[in-house]
C-alpha cells in the first residue's frame, strides 16, 4: 500500500513484456503440473525476515525447547496470538505477544531472560513461556496416539483431558480449525527445505492484473466503482487472486504470510514478491507485485503512476511469497 521509487519502462519493453506474460500465463499451468516437491522435515528454520529481528533469536531457541515443537510452528503462534506485538490486550483480559491470561501466567509464566522477575508484558519472558507451556502440554499427552504436535495444539485449544479422552484431536470443529491454522502458518514462517509447491491458482491472477495494465494508481484503492477501478499496490494483489477463489488480507505486510517463501531463483509466476525498507522484519514491508517471469512484476507503484511492469532487483527487494489457498485461510483477520 505504501510508496515506491518511481521507475519507467518503455513502451516497446511494455509490448514484450505482454507477449512474455501471456506464455507464462499458460506456462505456469505446465510447471503446476510437472513440479513435486514442498516444506518438509520435522526440524524447521525461520524463513528470512519472517519474525521481527528483535525476536528472532529467542525464537530459534526456545522454538527447538522439545521434539513436539519448533521455531516456526512458535512463529505462527504467535503471530496468530499478537501479531508479534507485545503489548497486545484481549477483551478476554490475554496478554502480550503471547497472549497470556493472568490465570495461566501466573502458573506457567517463566523467567525467559534470568533477570529475576517474569514479566507478561516482556517478550523475553513471555516467549520462553509460551514454548514452555507447549511442551508442557506436549509431556501431559504425549502416551497418546497421533501427531504429538497437533496432540499438544488441540490441549492448548481444547484442554490435555479431550485429547486424552479423545485419543487425539477430538472432534472439536474449533479445535480442529485451530490446529489446521497454526500447523498451515508453520508453513509460511519456515524457510523452505526443497522446491515450493507451484500455485494452480497463479495464472489466473495474473491474467487479471495484466488486464489493469495502464490504470492508474489510487491510494487505497480496491478497484471498486466507488474506486473508479483504480487500485493501490495491494488492491490489486488482493483483487487478482480473489478472482481465483482466494481471499488475501488487505494489507502487504500481513499478505506475506499467505504460504511458503521461494527463493529469489525458484520465482515463478503468480509469486507475490514483497519490498521494505528493513529487510529483517516483515511487518514492516511497504509494497507487493505479482511476479510475471524475467525479472519482472506487474504492481501498482505509486500515486501518479500506473499499473505497469517493474523490476524487482531493486535495493529494497524483500522476497517473495507463493500463495496457497490454505495459507490465505489461516491468515487471522487482524494481527
Amino acid at each position: 500500500m505504501t510508496v515506491r521509487k518511481a521507475w519507467i519502462v518503455a513502451g516497446a519493453a511494455v509490448a514484450v513484456g505482454l507477449s512474455f506474460v501471456m506464455l507464462l500465463v499458460v506456462g505456469v499451468y505446465i510447471v503446476a503440473g510437472n513440479l513435486a516437491g514442498g516444506v518438509g522435515g520435522a526440524s524447521k528454520a525461520l524463513a528470512k525476515g519472517a519474525v521481527p529481528a528483535a525476536y528472532r533469536d529467542i525464537v530459534q531457541k526456545w522454538g527447538n525447547l522439545c521434539p513436539a515443537i519448533n521455531p516456526a510452528l512458535l512463529a505462527a503462534q504467535l503471530y496468530q496470538e499478537s501479531g508479534f506485538n507485545p503489548k497486545a490486550k484481549s477483551p478476554a483480559a490475554a496478554q502480550g505477544i503471547a497472549q497470556f491470561i493472568p490465570g495461566t501466567w501466573a502458573t506457567h509464566g517463566i523467567d525467559g531472560d534470568g533477570d529475576g522477575d517474569r514479566d507478561v508484558w516482556d517478550p523475553k519472558d513471555a516467549i520462553p513461556s509460551a514454548a514452555s507451556y507447549d511442551c508442557k502440554l506436549a509431556s501431559y499427552v504425549k502416551d497418546v496416539p497421533g501427531d504429538a504436535t497437533k496432540n499438544m495444539l488441540a490441549s492448548y485449544n481444547a484442554g490435555a483431558y479431550a485429547v486424552i479422552k479423545y485419543g487425539g484431536v477430538p472432534p472439536y470443529k474449533e479445535t480442529q480449525n485451530y490446529v489446521k491454522i497454526i500447523t498451515t502458518l508453520e508453513e509460511s514462517f519456515a524457510a523452505p527445505v526443497s522446491r515450493v509447491d507451484p500455485s494452480k491458482q497463479a495464472a489466473g491472477a495474473i491474467y487479471y492484473a495484466q488486464k489493469k495494465l495502464g490504470t492508474p494508481y489510487l491510494w487505497g484503492g480496491e478497484g471498486s466503482a466507488a474506486d473508479g477501478g483504480r487500485f493501490d499496490c495491494s488492491g490489486l494483489t488482493q483483487a487478482a487472486y480473489d478472482t481465483v477463489g482466494i481471499t488475501l488480507p488487505r494489507v502487504a505486510n500481513d499478505q506475506w504470510n499467505a504460504g511458503p517463501h521461494p527463493d529469489r531463483d525458484e520465482l515463478l509466476p503468480g509469486d507475490l514478491v514483497f519490498f521494505s525498507d528493513d529487510l529483517g522484519n516483515s511487518r514492516a514491508i511497504r509494497h507487493v507485485g505479482i511476479y510475471v517471469g524475467g525479472g519482472y512484476m506487474i504492481d501498482a507503484p505509486r500515486t501518479g503512476a500506473v499499473i505497469r511492469f517493474d523490476p524487482i532487483d531493486t535495493p529494497d527487494y524483500f522476497g517473495a511469497t507463493r500463495v496457497t489457498e490454505d495459507g490465505a485461510k489461516a491468515l487471522p483477520t487482524t494481527v
